[in-house]
């Protein structure tokens, strides 16, 4: 990465440099035009052919050097959009967000405790920022712990379907308060740009890529009944073996 960084900014330098020569070598070039233009032999005029040629070449070469500038640009977009991000998909990450939408009558979220807890409490909040439904976490040891709520209120009513969720987590212990902190785990399974800015879809989550504290290779879970089949179909490979049918 650093080599990466190293080699981008002398490239920059370097075209830097070479506007900059480019921009004295042109003004030198029209102060001499000038005063050959001024001097020269009316009997025998300059041939204007030679610093028209000349002109043209510093053109091409200042057009050079902006298609420079406008590849650097588009590079440096890709690498911090679509196209950096597009790296996430099929990545399992972990991302402080607290914010999920209820879908199949289910919210999912996980909590972080610093510490050992005596108590936690856990509020599920509407996109007005009000309290929808409360209650006591059931699992207050140090680490990380999943949380779905099941779409009602507190007073026993069922939220629809499509709304935006947002957790929220308060801990303490015999010492006081503990850290803890709401997060987002799951596969990333696209990308989206919003205000330029890139979005991993996660579950039914859509989280910045600024919220990423881990990413890790996904781990492809393997069924008994995948498990089952390859186990026959290596046992009637085996079978079927000319050197076992000899034997």
């Amino acid at each position: 990465m650093v080599a990466a960084v190293t080699t981008a900014n002398a490239a920059a330098a370097n075209t830097d440099s070479a506007r900059n020569s480019l921009a004295t070598n042109f003004d030198t070039f029209l102060v001499l035009l000038t005063a050959q233009l001024k001097n020269q032999d009316p009997l025998s005029p300059m041939d204007s052919t030679a610093f028209t040629q000349q002109l043209t070449q510093m053109t091409g070469v200042q057009q050079q050097l902006l298609t420079n500038d406008l590849l650097t640009s588009l590079l440096a977009g890709q690498n911090t959009g679509l196209g950096g991000a597009s790296t996430y998909i099929g990545q399992d990450v972990t991302a402080v967000w607290a914010a999920d939408k209820l879908t199949d009558g289910k919210a999912t979220w996980s909590y972080e405790l610093g510490a050992n807890a005596t108590g936690a409490k856990l509020q599920v909040l509407d996109g007005a920022g009000k309290v929808v439904w409360s209650g006591a976490a059931s699992e207050l040891s140090q680490g990380t712990h999943d949380f779905t709520w099941d779409g009602k209120t507190t007073a026993g009513g069922q939220m629809s379907d499509g709304g935006v969720y947002t957790l929220k987590i308060t801990a303490s212990n015999a010492a006081g308060s503990v850290a803890s902190q709401v997060i987002m785990r799951g596969q990333v399974t696209g990308v989206e740009m919003y205000d330029g800015v890139p979005y991993l879809t996660v579950g039914n989550s859509i989280i910045p890529v600024s919220t990423v504290i881990s990413l890790q290779k996904h781990a492809e879970a393997s069924t008994g009944i995948v498990d089952k089949t390859l186990d026959a179909v290596s046992s009637a490979a085996s079978a079927l073996n000319p050197l076992n049918l000899l034997s």
